[in-house]
Order: C-alpha cells, then structure tokens, then sequence
C-alpha cells in the first residue's frame, strides 16, 4: 500500500480488487517548484489520469501560462491579491474560486495558499508560457 505522502491509499473491492477511492494528506506530499510558487500535487500516479488536486503556496507574483487540455479550478485558501485572467487582473480574497479553461492565460498576483484541481490530471507537457 502507497503512504499519503506518496498520495495513495486504496481501498479494494471484495470481488474485483478494484480501488473505489484514494486519499492524500496533502500537507505531506512534498512540495515541487512551479510557476505559481510550489505546489503539493495529490493523487499525481501514472495510472490517475482523472484529476488531482494542489495545495499551492503562491510567492508574491506567478509566472504568466496556460494550458492546452487542463482545466483549473483554483480555491482562494489564505491572503489576498489578484488573479490576472486573459490580461483581466480580478481581485481575490480566501474562499473565492476561479474556472480557468484550457487557453486562458493566468497568473496569480500576491503571496496567497490555494488549492488548485486540474482536470484532467495534471500533467508538466501541458504547461505553456508566452
């Protein structure tokens, strides 16, 4: 059985062996460098190609980028600041959340924690910058 810091614990089905869910503690997953800061990514196997999710420690100003295939969905955990949209900057405060489509350009502004789920499961080649 995976730890939850390798962000795997299954559980199986009595006939087929299948896993039925998996649970992170995200907090423990190490944290990894990425344009928004670093990032504790959950549920990032191989074989999970449906979702993960983020713990996102944003440091003051993000790098600009966007995806072709992921979808975002960003929670506003902790501090304030702005997200820029497509060039929009909309300014943010904890529980708000933001839908970022595949395309759009984006990038947080100011020192904030988030959670962030891609779908499908995040994956480094789809990571574009201008």
């Amino acid at each position: 059985m995976s730890t939850l810091a390798n962000s795997v614990t299954p559980a199986t089905t009595a006939d087929a062996g299948a896993k039925n869910y998996m649970i992170t503690q995200l907090d423990a997953v190490p944290a990894v460098a990425c344009p928004c800061g670093f990032a504790r990514r959950g549920f990032a196997t191989p074989e999970n190609t449906t979702a993960t999710i983020h713990l996102v420690d944003i440091q003051s100003d993000a790098r600009t980028h966007y995806h072709k295939q992921l979808t975002e969905i960003y929670l506003i955990l902790e501090g304030e600041g702005f997200m820029e949209l497509d060039g929009e900057m909309i300014p943010v405060k904890p529980m708000t959340s933001i839908f970022i489509k595949p395309g759009c350009r984006h990038r947080a502004v100011g020192k904030m924690r988030i959670v962030n789920i891609p779908v499908p499961a995040f994956d480094p080649r789809d990571e574009w910058f201008d």
